[in-house]
């Protein structure tokens, strides 16, 4: 609907640190609104995930986004490590659904792939890009650019679905759609 505005927040989920970023879409061309880090102290795993939680409610609660994207996790060599990552990023889902945001995850593949065109881009790259695309003075931070790379790429990606969707049939012709990519 044209005139229609809508704020996408990115969310890069981890225990000690977690990402965010939020853009606004008026038009086509993603604006930068604000970008950081929720840190968690030392304390006991329950009280860290509260500080996601809390910290990302009170995101919401200031920025209103219309819609929220987030990174999947990956399985890690070291599997604590991975179900740690995975308590983080419920959390911070949870904060997302009790608010009733909608949550659409992708890879880090995916990110990678909308924000440099490259699917192994180095962590560098996807902040030189997101600095790029965003018109930022300065590169942000790790985790504060994955966030924001999460943001672009549901951006992009929302096009697309509403691209398909409006076309009733499905994809153009000789296009099809493979584990989440066309080809």
């Amino acid at each position: 609907m044209a005139g229609e505005t809508t704020i996408i927040l990115g969310i890069d989920p981890g225990l000690r640190a977690t990402g965010f970023g939020l853009i606004e879409i008026s038009g086509n061309r993603p604006v930068y609104i604000a970008s950081g880090t929720i840190r968690t102290s030392k304390d006991d795993l329950a009280t860290r995930l509260g500080t996601i939680f809390n910290g990302l409610r009170e995101l919401i609660e200031r920025y209103q986004p219309t819609v929220s994207a987030i990174e999947k996790v990956f399985v890690n060599v070291n599997p604590a490590s991975t179900l740690l990552l995975g308590q983080a990023r419920g959390a911070a889902i949870t904060a997302l659904v009790s608010a009733a945001v909608p949550v659409h995850e992708y890879t880090a593949l995916q990110l990678k792939q909308a924000v440099t065109g490259h699917g192994h881009a180095t962590k560098e790259q996807v902040q030189l890009m997101v600095q790029r695309l965003l018109t930022l003075p300065g590169l942000p931070p790790s985790d504060a650019a994955d966030a924001l790379a999460c943001a672009i790429c549901h951006h992009h990606g929302g096009a697309l679905r509403a691209a398909v969707a409006g076309a009733g049939t499905g994809l153009p012709a000789g296009m099809r759609l493979r584990r989440g990519r066309l080809s």
